[in-house]
């Protein structure tokens, strides 16, 4: 059985279908027809079925819409003739309201299709009016006219239109996004035609980042931060150059931008900024972040490894002392960072270097002029020019960009000179004053390295007071009366003899006068070219300084060298250069220098064909081989030992791979770890503990520095350790080190590597400073804090063999609390990749 609800504005009409038969309520009359049924039941009986007895049943609920009762049909059913169950009528009005109201009746569910407006086509014709039986002409008649009322919402069928309106909407939709498409991979391909591929620059911000390869950022900067405009415009045709990009900020700067390729798949980016005002500044900042970290330059305050861990304002790229300057003493114009980009600075650019940010660290570029480090301008306004060069990774672009000449040139006695300082230690006669430093004490010192027995002659390296004044460029006859004797003694006992000259001539000098009379020193800016510039230096309290721009100072110079070398037969010197801020301020070349360090490599290049140069003190570019570099002086103290690694490093990946460190126990005496006092008087010698782990890092770095001996301690304990370390170095270390040294003659990468040149996608490696490897087959993590015994160690990747007790250890892995006794130094050498536990 299945009732229809129909509901108009004013009226309720119900439609109940029983088996053929149709029942319509109007109002609460019932009118219908029934069509004769297997019981012989005509179409008309309205006769309603008996009506079942009433319950309060609590599954009845009021206000439900029921079939009509018996009552309402009375007066119809003689005239329809129609029977009716009571069963199957109830009205509202019969429901018992004091019975359950929380339970409803079975719910009469209801035709979809009856919910529907009807169809015309829905009245066949059997179904027409004049074909009842009884009078249902005028009740079909009815019933449509009250169908026909029906509210629109229910009456119409839902058109299909819509389904057109959908259409078009989609078709709009994906003709929008594929016109998107198009614009933005158009605007793309010209973006990467302008910037070379891998460069996206906003021209508003500045913001530039450069990728890699494999699509990956290896910069984030910010390029001209002094340039207070947006305004961007293109250059005028007569400004730009051919092959670059041009870009000018009206009456602040211009930008070039250019490409060029190095040693393959070394893509290079040229940025050129030229100040259009001669105060402004062009200044570029290149992020530094958790994960991306920034190398090189040289030696800091701080001696930050990596440089974000050290902070400091604007200072100028010169060399300097790191206890009064940001800057040490041997520098070089190129930083690289953990993914694979370097920054390579242009020569004449009046470099200022910054490391700032609290929370968000940057490596600030800027170039501008002053009145000291960058007196001299070689153009109206600063110019910044650098490049930027993006390989595979750090490893990759480094050992790329490495010189790679560094034999060029190279006789075999200077790879002979080379593999001797490998070998052998280096042993500085040093004195505080001239007085001290006699023939006496030289030979002393000597035959007390003899005595030890084990160690090696090596070189014997005396400071500039062999001279009665610096600058004499002669022997002082009254110190050193028989020095020509003692030399050969020492020679013939295997020792090479090196001594120390300094390009500064003392007031006091005899040389002076003559020097200021042929005008072969540096003058004073703003005065007569004949006054010369007066400086200090170490101990020299007032001193001139030759001028190598004057074509006859280095003549004038290596005629007294060869003399006294000639003289004596020592084999070669040691050139003390001094650091830039060690110049005049005031000073002024007979040809204008870049900056004071330009000064340094103009005079080791001037005079290193003519003699033989053992090592030099400062530098911005490499000697030519077998000349050392070396590093700055350290404090005898735990912080002194603790800056040596990081400096070593920085200096090996700037381009000086041969290196003579610092001298076992410090250069200079602190009063915190000096042994104590003895008569009142601080003993020279730095604390017992400092001065063994000092030594056990010198074993295994490019040379071993003294100047105090092992023996000078009268401890057993430590002369032994001295001994047991030569050993070592003699027997493990020395074959690695020279293998590496013909690999950086060949190659130009450093002896001294950071974890990182092993592994350069370890993150792990990248801020490990207080490890080393010798090139590739030894990692030393030395004890370099007071009272340890344990530290962390970190071992990249491969296999190892520990140096202490020889058990194989795997890499990629931190050992934490690793025990190492205060007569053992940590190492471990790589095995073969396929070795088997």
């Amino acid at each position: 059985m299945l009732v229809i609800l129909v509901y108009s504005l004013k009226s309720a009409y119900c439609l109940r279908i029983c088996g053929g038969g149709i029942l319509l309520r109007i109002g609460s009359h019932w009118v219908g027809s029934t069509a004769a049924n297997g019981n012989g039941e005509n179409e008309g009986d309205l006769t309603p079925p008996e009506k079942p007895p009433r319950t309060n049943s609590p599954y009845n609920r009021r206000n439900s819409i029921s079939m009509p009762n018996l009552e309402d049909l009375e007066a119809l059913q003689p005239r329809q003739g129609m029977e009716y169950s009571a069963s199957e009528l109830e009205t509202d009005d019969e429901l018992d309201l004091g019975g359950s109201r929380n339970v409803r009746r079975k719910s009469i569910t209801v035709s979809p299709r009856m919910l529907s407006p009807p169809d015309p086509n829905d009245f066949p014709g059997n179904h027409s009016p004049a074909n009842s039986i009884t009078s249902v002409n005028s009740l079909a008649s009815l019933l449509r006219e009250k169908i026909q009322n029906l509210p629109q919402t229910i009456r119409k069928k839902k058109s299909n239109d819509y389904k057109i309106k959908v259409f078009v909407v989609f078709l709009f939709v994906v003709i929008i996004v594929l016109i998107s498409c198009a614009y933005t991979l158009y605007n793309q391909k010209i973006l990467a035609k302008a910037y070379f591929e891998r460069i996206k620059l906003n021209k508003n911000n500045r913001i530039m980042m450069i990728y890699n390869n494999d699509a990956s950022e290896v910069v984030h900067a910010r390029l001209g931060t002094t340039i207070n405009s947006v305004n961007v415009l293109p250059c005028l045709p007569h400004d730009e150059r051919n092959g670059s990009i041009c870009m000018e900020w009206m009456d602040r700067a211009r930008l070039y931008l250019h490409l060029y390729t190095m040693q393959g798949d070394i893509r290079c980016y040229n940025l050129k900024w030229l100040s259009l005002n001669e105060h402004l500044s062009p200044t570029d900042c290149f992020e530094m972040r958790s994960n991306l970290h920034w190398y090189g330059g040289g030696q800091t305050q701080e001696s930050a490894w990596p440089l974000e861990k050290g902070l400091h304002d604007f200072q100028p790229f010169v060399t300097g002392n790191v206890e009064h300057h940001e800057w040490g003493n041997v520098l070089k114009r190129y930083f690289i960072n953990s993914r694979g980009a370097a920054i390579i600075v242009d020569e004449k650019t009046p470099l200022y270097v910054s490391i700032q940010g609290d929370e968000k660290r940057e490596l600030c570029l800027s170039a501008k002029y002053d009145d000291f480090a960058f007196v001299n301008r070689f153009a109206v306004a600063p110019e910044l020019n650098y490049s930027i060069c993006v390989g595979a990774n750090m490893s990759d672009t480094h050992s790329k960009l490495s010189e790679h000449t560094l034999w060029d040139g190279l006789k075999k006695e200077d790879g002979g000179i080379i593999e001797s300082l490998l070998a052998e230690p280096l042993w500085e006669i040093t004195s505080d004053n001239k007085q001290t430093l006699t023939e006496e004490a030289v030979s002393n010192f000597t035959e007390d390295v003899i005595a030890l027995g084990t160690l090696k002659q090596g070189h014997v390296l005396i400071n500039e007071f062999w001279q009665d004044q610096i600058g004499d460029f002669r022997v002082d006859t009254e110190r050193f009366p028989t020095l020509e004797k003692t030399i050969d003694m020492l020679i013939r006992r295997g020792f090479r003899v090196v001594f120390t000259i300094q390009p500064f001539i003392s007031t006091e000098s005899y040389n002076f006068a003559e020097a200021v009379k042929k005008r072969l020193l540096v003058s004073e800016r703003f005065s007569d070219r004949r006054i010369p510039a007066l400086t200090r230096y170490k101990t020299l309290q007032s001193a001139g300084v030759l001028d190598v721009t004057n074509n006859r100072t280095i003549p004038w110079l290596l005629d007294k060298l060869r003399s006294v070398m000639n003289k004596y037969k020592f084999n070669a010197f040691y050139v003390d250069l001094g650091s830039a801020y060690d110049m005049p301020h005031y000073y002024q070349c007979e040809k204008p220098l870049v900056n004071p360090d330009q000064y340094k490599s103009m005079f080791v290049n001037s005079i290193q064909n003519s003699i033989s140069i053992f090592g030099v003190s400062d530098a911005i570019e490499r000697p030519r081989s077998p000349s050392f570099v070396a590093l700055p002086r350290f404090e005898s103290s735990w912080d002194g030992l603790r800056r040596v690694i990081p400096t070593i490093l920085t200096y090996g990946i700037i381009g000086y791979p041969f290196l003579i460190p610092g001298a076992v126990g410090g250069d200079y005496a602190s009063i915190d770890t000096v042994i104590g006092q003895v008569n009142g008087s601080i003993h020279g010698l730095p604390d017992q503990e400092l001065y063994i782990r000092w030594l056990q890092l010198s074993a295994f770095l490019p040379v071993v520095r003294f100047n105090r001996l092992p023996n000078s301690y009268g401890d057993k304990k430590v002369l032994d350790s001295a001994i047991s370390l030569a050993l070592l170095r003699q027997n493990r270390v020395t074959p690695v080190l020279k293998k590496y040294a013909r690999v950086s003659l060949n190659l130009g990468l450093p002896i001294i590597r950071p974890l990182w040149m092993l592994d350069p996608n370890d993150p792990s490696c990248h801020s490990v400073m207080d490890e080393f490897s010798i090139g590739e087959d030894i990692i030393v993590a030395p004890i370099l804090n007071h009272g340890a015994r344990e530290r962390e160690v970190y071992l990249p990747a491969g296999v190892w063999k520990d140096g202490i007790d020889g058990s194989l250890r795997k890499g990629s892995r931190w050992i934490h609390d690793y025990r190492v006794e205060e007569d053992q130094v940590a190492f471990f050498e790589k095995m073969p990749d396929d070795t088997k536990f």
